[in-house]
């Protein structure tokens, strides 16, 4: 790009800032971090079971896998702000929907369908794409300070929707959930979500490595395609299983649901530091190593939780299992445009996506499904923790960065050096 690498951040600022609003407003994150809290409540009423209140997500994450690839051709090919700015308002006829359930599962499940479909073009992806195009020396940094906005979710909204269930119910937590994007995200990202991208008028701000990089096809001819996949797999099975079954687990234990939402929200805090952290890391070092020694705090995380001791040691455990869950994100972000460049970078995310999204709603039903067997999430734990350490020494396949001459080039599927 044509200015010091000190002044990226700077010069887009606006854009980080409208990122985070919307990656805090999208359909992977505010649904996820609440509905934990929706558990207990609906499943009391309506006298259904944790794993088929659960089974929601499946929903919403199996559209949001079918649809990825066709949010990454049209980012590709429109741009992000066109792509966001109408699933914005649209996740929150999805939530709308959830506060008229009465008793008929099946419309809950509409409901979280209606979020993955309405809020398809709020998926990372498109914020992403923005933020890779726009950032190259500073791109981990950027994508932390930009994802740091799932953390922000999980600070801010199980507190959110743990009021408002205790103080006015259920059916108006959804409403409220419902609300925000509206009055927060969508103003936000209309005043400033406005990214590079190619093809812009002015080629003096248009940087010169979003006209280079490997197709889907040539991309996935490549063993270092396979292997961030099967990682993303392994470790995003393990990380939404935990998510969405934290509070429930450590309220079983006995603990009260206010401190549930506190211990939430030092995972969401966590989720912060990681990003951050781990995207500063990656700038400066080989970034399948950073992956691979992040994923040894989770693998601690689930052994304690395997027998919680009270509520600092749960936030012990979740700290650490959010450091992971933060620093995820990020590095599939910041990998797929190092080993397979920016040219066709959304189609190649929304692909790798596709393997995060099934986790997103698999894992949580898998996780609620033991604990209806075994009355505990002790083995759900043990299973994570599993994941954490086959994910992370999984990473370590990828090999070196490919030169900047074979992305140019494209001239066939081997990419690395």
């Amino acid at each position: 790009m044509n200015q010091p690498t000190a002044s990226e951040i700077r010069s887009h600022w606006r854009l980080l800032t409208s990122a985070g609003a919307g990656i805090i407003f999208s359909v992977l994150v505010l649904p996820y971090y609440t509905i934990g809290v929706m558990v207990v409540p609906i499943t009391e009423e309506f006298g259904w079971s944790r794993a088929s209140f659960l089974a929601a997500t499946f929903f919403s994450a199996g559209l949001g896998a079918v649809t990825s690839p066709l949010i990454g051709w049209l980012c590709d090919r429109y741009g992000s702000r066109k792509v966001a700015l109408p699933s914005i308002a649209g996740l929150s006829g999805g939530f709308l929907l959830a506060a008229s359930v009465d008793g008929e599962i099946w419309v809950l499940y509409l409901a979280y369908a209606s979020m993955a479909v309405l809020g398809a073009g709020t998926i990372p992806v498109t914020w992403t794409k923005a933020i890779t195009d726009s950032f190259d020396k500073q791109r981990g940094l950027a994508l932390g300070l930009a994802l740091s906005g799932t953390g922000i979710c999980g600070i801010l909204m199980p507190q959110f929707a743990t009021y408002l269930v205790e103080d006015y119910g259920w059916r108006t937590a959804y409403v409220g959930l419902a609300v925000l994007p509206l009055i927060i995200g969508l103003p936000i990202v209309f005043w400033g979500f406005r990214p590079i991208e190619a093809g812009a008028q002015d080629d003096q701000l248009t940087p010169a490595y979003l006209d280079y990089g490997l197709t889907l096809k040539q991309a996935s001819e490549h063993y270092t395609f396979w292997v961030l996949l099967v990682s993303i797999f392994l470790v995003y099975m393990a990380a939404s299983g935990i998510g969405a079954n934290l509070y429930p687990a450590i309220t079983d234990a006995g603990m009260s649901t206010s401190d549930a939402a506190t211990v939430l929200s030092f995972f969401g805090g966590a989720v912060i530091a990681g990003r951050l952290l781990v995207g500063y890391l990656v700038d400066k070092f080989w970034a399948p190593g950073i992956a691979a020694g992040t994923m040894v705090l989770p693998l601690i995380g689930c052994l304690m939780l395997m027998q919680p001791e009270g509520f600092y040691s749960s936030v012990v455990a979740a700290v650490l299992i959010g450091m992971a869950a933060g620093a995820e994100l990020d590095l599939m972000s910041f990998l797929a445009s190092r080993y397979f460049g920016q040219k066709h970078y959304a189609l190649i995310y929304s692909v790798l996506y596709m393997a995060l999204a099934i986790c997103s709603g698999g894992a949580p039903l898998i996780f609620a499904s033991i604990y209806d067997s075994t009355a505990s999430y002790a083995i759900s734990f043990a299973i994570a923790a599993g994941l954490f350490g086959a994910g992370g020494l999984t990473v370590l396949l990828m090999g070196r960065y490919p030169s900047e001459t074979l992305l140019r080039d494209a001239g066939g599927s081997t990419i690395a050096d």
